[in-house]
């Protein structure tokens, strides 16, 4: 398993549909997963820190399993078949749930817990970002923000020559 962080929630153009970006931690491979409305809305509110007035069904899920007095301590990435993603969710007890992907990512930001993706998951569906910059900048000089936003940028590019076709086997 590769451990795995969200660099954002995106709308690739022209479709308007939207994707979650993810990123391996100790490498280069970027992991673009699209997926629906609602769940890119769930992402990008807990990414931005947005605490909605009433739980949203992802908040609702985290509550409830701490009520009963457990919690997730991972998120599994398992595998990509047909460009669709699936997921487990990992208990504190060793019980795993099966999950879309979209789901399991926003319910990990509000567990704060890790994401792990099958390393035969990255191999198939992850994708190099070449790296454009010419400012002579390095990544060790960069802000947090400054290095996502690098990221972003890189993987627009990426975007504007690749259709969804191309993460089909």
């Amino acid at each position: 398993m590769i451990e795995v962080k969200i660099v954002g929630v995106r709308i690739e153009m022209p479709t308007n549909q939207p994707l979650v970006l993810l990123r391996e931690i100790n490498g280069e491979r970027h992991i673009p997963i699209w997926i629906g409305a609602a769940e890119a809305t769930a992402i990008a509110l807990a990414e931005q820190g947005v605490v909605p007035p009433r739980p949203l069904t992802h908040d609702l899920l985290c509550g409830v399993v701490k009520a009963l007095g457990h919690s997730i301590v991972r998120v599994n990435l398992t595998k990509v078949e047909d460009a669709v993603f699936f997921a487990e969710l990992v208990f504190d007890n060793g019980t795993t749930v099966g999950s879309r992907a979209s789901d399991a990512i926003a319910i990990a930001q509000r567990a704060q817990c890790p994401i792990w993706a099958a390393e035969d998951m990255v191999n198939e569906a992850g994708v190099v970002i070449a790296d454009h910059d010419d400012g002579g900048e390095t990544a060790s000089a960069e802000s947090d923000d400054e290095a996502k936003e690098r990221e972003v940028r890189q993987f627009r590019e990426f975007l504007n020559d690749v259709e969804p076709e191309d993460f089909e086997k």
